[in-house]
């Protein structure tokens, strides 16, 4: 039993990566052409931008909220910095890049960390508002032309031809791969070892209980949204690089399919729970739905409804745990009495 318990996972992460097994193997069995280099190519850079955002919304899960701003933000802080500069006709190298795009993200995170915990205003609500805020801006001030390769800083033009492996006729794994893996793992340490990840979760779990043990609740969740803001410029910008192109409206949608991979993971709606192992399972999960499922004779425009049928199953399956959990104290008591 403890052996089961093991491979299951905290999070359920046994039983999701079993899932992914089966529906690989089912994806294999429908198109022989499915176990590839190109497909696992593909699968590898098409999971690279969502796994940046999905981070972005775990850490807010854990606290307890649910952030639909990022896609906004994340295509905000890549595009402004891009056209500033193709405008200027100054390229400040791609760490320059970054550095900018990071900055922009990490200011929007600031507002909304800072309307949140200050005015203790639901988080839904809240990153909606600056979503609308964000696009209104982008197409009033800022501009909503694309932005072509021809006119992308040469940093970025060289980063999107940056490869780690490159085989003919195959595909290729790219070079964002390796900051990508960096940040996943910056993410998981600081979850696991720093004071400030087991802040998070314990504001998720009771935040007054929280508040009573002396953590800062309102310094915690504004530095929280900082880093998901940053994060998801981080990811605005590697999305631009892996395009080769600037659109303001590529990133719109998206919400939908990180938040049913964070889920999918593990993370609860209800905060408190989460992890980054879950929820790169989650990501590759959709991802690999999204991909291939015209493999096993879907129809491509069935992948919004595989992915929402997905996240109604993730949440009825913590909602059901849930429900055990609470339950498990009363029959105790009843078993108690008994005795």
């Amino acid at each position: 039993m403890d052996i089961l318990r093991r491979l299951r996972g905290a999070n359920n992460e046994g039983v999701l990566a079993a899932v992914i097994v089966v529906v690989a193997i089912a994806m294999a069995l429908a198109s022989p052409a499915f176990f590839t280099p190109s497909t696992f190519f593909g699968l590898v850079r098409s999971s690279l931008v969502p796994l940046i955002f999905a981070l972005g919304v775990l850490l807010v899960m854990i606290s307890g909220g649910i952030d639909v701003s990022f896609p906004a933000i994340a295509i905000f802080a890549a595009y402004t910095t891009v056209q500033w500069s193709s405008q200027a006709s100054f390229d400040p190298t791609l760490v320059g890049i970054f550095a900018i795009a990071i900055v922009i993200g990490a200011l929007w995170g600031l507002v909304n960390g800072v309307v949140i915990a200050r005015f203790r205003l639901p988080t839904l609500i809240v990153t909606l508002g600056t979503q609308g805020i964000i696009k209104g801006i982008l197409l009033t001030y800022i501009g909503s032309a694309y932005i072509s390769a021809a006119k992308l800083p040469p940093s970025i033009s060289d980063a999107g031809d940056a490869h780690l492996v490159d085989i003919p006729g195959a595909g290729y794994l790219h070079g964002m791969l390796i900051p990508v893996v960096i940040v996943v793992v910056a993410v998981w340490w600081m979850l696991k070892y720093t004071t400030f990840g087991r802040s998070i979760f314990a504001i998720g779990g009771d935040i007054e209980a929280a508040r009573r043990v002396g953590i800062k609740v309102v310094r915690t969740q504004v530095l929280l949204y900082v880093l998901v803001g940053a994060l998801a410029a981080f990811g605005g910008v590697i999305s631009v690089i892996l395009g080769k192109n600037a659109n303001p409206q590529s990133l719109v949608g998206t919400e939908l399919d990180i938040i049913a991979a964070v889920v999918l993971g593990g993370a609860s709606i209800f905060g408190g729970r989460g992890s980054v192992f879950g929820t790169v399972l989650g990501v590759v999960l959709v991802q690999l739905i999204n991909n291939n499922l015209v493999l096993i004779g879907i129809p491509s425009t069935w992948q919004r409804a595989a992915v929402g049928a997905l996240l109604i199953i993730g949440v009825s399956i913590q909602a059901l745990a849930a429900l055990r959990d609470r339950r498990k104290p009363v029959l105790l008591e009843e078993e108690v009495s008994r005795a």
